[in-house]
């Protein structure tokens, strides 16, 4: 659909219309190829830790290596990465990701195929991915609010967002039967290689940006970068949404990372482990793509946080038990389910909710460091969580138990972080929704409505916003 924009008339009051095209729809495909291609990548070795430690040579724990170096190198990048998508909107952000693909890769099928396994060929590859992640894992807010109106945005941040997840459980499924053995590692890398390179080729032919905006919010400037970061890192609201979402997405991509060594010590597979992980992330999904039409078109951001944040936090609880379980697999499954529900569910809530609540600051400042925050801790967890294994003195061996003590106390001291929001006399306002729906314009102020409007565009102080 191709449209015009209607230009204000200050004489006969007509207001601005504002309109989506169908095209937003390919560039949202690419957002979700590429998020499940990086977070396949991710797990490649993980997800089969013990298969791929025989090809190297190497113990479990250099494997891990191979995931923690990825999510560090997500922390590496991040500044660099919200100055691109603020700079230059999510179009160059998607390219980077592709060309760091193609290249990572590849690089990696080398270190796996020369010389019978070269393992520092491979995690320099996949240190390259690890960079890739970022500009595609936090452009979906940024995408969403260039190219959505406000009927749409949750899902589209959803949708993209937690492709990244669907990845990580492709990994888990299908890595496991693609190397049974350790000889089978090359071809299962080079299979992924192919799919990544399809995947990311795509990527350089998007649009860059709309003709015309979708709706008000889009078209009023955003605070500039500088003066929008100084006044974001003052805000506690954004300090009670950083640091629970930051510990909840470390501690995924821990137990992500580390459920076959999780489960492996009760005598489980690593195809039941696989089927665990899919079913964490299957589940997730499913839960995800009903919840966020009925958010996108109610709003409700801050009662779906309350209602989902102890559910992720008492989840946790149950995973200390269930691997031991007399019952078997079962419990574990049903762990696993109940935590991807929650914790994708809430995902693109709390994304949105943030950019809502920080408008004018521009979306991606937020939510880059919040994915920054969660890899950050997600490696931090992974080394944590390995160093609390059992020894093999143990019963059963090497279990994991102290790990998920750990995870399970963390996740319920941040609890009450996002539990807070509003309370103790401090009003929160939804501005970005509030300037969509023309309330800006109505609000009482010493000035005209489009001097209010400009007050908006020039980056007032959030906090002003916060409490008015």
């Amino acid at each position: 659909m191709s449209t015009s924009e209607i230009s204000p008339d200050a004489e006969s009051g007509t207001r601005p219309v504002y309109k989506v095209y169908k095209r937003r729809f390919w560039g949202l495909a690419q957002l979700v190829l590429l998020n499940i291609v990086v977070s396949w990548d991710w797990l490649t070795f993980s997800s089969i830790s013990t298969t791929a430690a025989g090809y190297f040579d190497v113990s479990e724990s250099a494997i891990n290596w191979m995931s923690t170096a990825y999510l560090f190198a997500f922390c590496v990048v991040s500044p660099l990465v919200i100055y691109i998508l603020n700079k230059g909107g999510p179009k160059p952000a998607i390219v980077t990701t592709a060309a760091l693909l193609l290249v990572g890769n590849w690089l990696r099928y080398a270190g796996t195929r020369a010389n019978g396994g070269i393992f520092g060929l491979a995690m320099f590859g996949q240190i390259l991915i690890g960079f890739a992640q970022p500009f595609c894992l936090c452009a979906p807010t940024r995408y969403s609010e260039l190219w959505f109106s406000d009927r749409g945005r949750t899902s589209a941040t959803a949708v993209a967002s937690l492709a990244n997840p669907l990845g990580a459980a492709l990994g888990q499924l299908i890595d496991s039967e693609w190397a049974t053995k350790p000889s089978d590692i090359p071809d299962m890398v080079l299979y992924i290689s192919i799919i990544s390179s399809v995947a990311a080729i795509p990527s350089f032919f998007l649009p860059s940006a709309p003709p015309t905006p979708p709706s008000a919010s889009s078209a009023i400037p955003h605070t500039p970068l500088g003066t929008a970061t100084r006044q974001l890192i003052t805000t506690w609201e954004f300090w009670q949404i950083l640091i629970p979402f930051s510990v909840y997405v470390g501690f995924f991509n821990s137990v992500s990372s580390l459920l076959n060594q999780i489960l492996s010590p009760y005598n489980f597979t690593e195809t039941e482990a696989g089927i665990a992980g899919a079913i964490l992330i299957v589940v997730g999904l499913v839960t995800a793509a009903i919840m966020s039409p009925i958010i996108d078109r109610y709003k409700h951001y801050l009662g779906s946080i309350r209602a989902l944040v102890p559910i992720v936090a008492v989840t946790y609880i149950g995973l200390i038990f269930a691997p031991s379980s007399p019952a078997g697999i079962p419990p574990s499954y049903v762990v696993m389910a109940i935590l991807g529900a929650s914790s994708f569910a809430l995902l693109p809530i709390v994304l949105e909710y943030l950019a809502e609540i920080t408008y004018p600051l521009s979306s991606e400042i937020g939510s880059t460091i919040c994915w920054t925050g969660g890899q950050l801790l997600g490696a931090c967890f992974i080394l944590i969580q390995d160093a609390l294994k059992a020894g093999d003195d143990a019963s059963p061996p090497s279990n994991m138990r102290n790990s998920l003590i750990f995870a399970a106390v963390v996740a319920v001291v941040a609890a009450p972080f996002p539990l807070t929001i509003g309370l103790f006399g401090r009003v929160v306002q939804r501005r970005r929704l509030e300037v969509d729906r023309g309330i800006e314009l109505r609000e009482p102020s010493t000035g005209s409505p489009d001097d209010r409007v400009k007050k908006i565009d020039t980056g007032g102080d959030i906090e002003t916003f916060i409490k008015s």
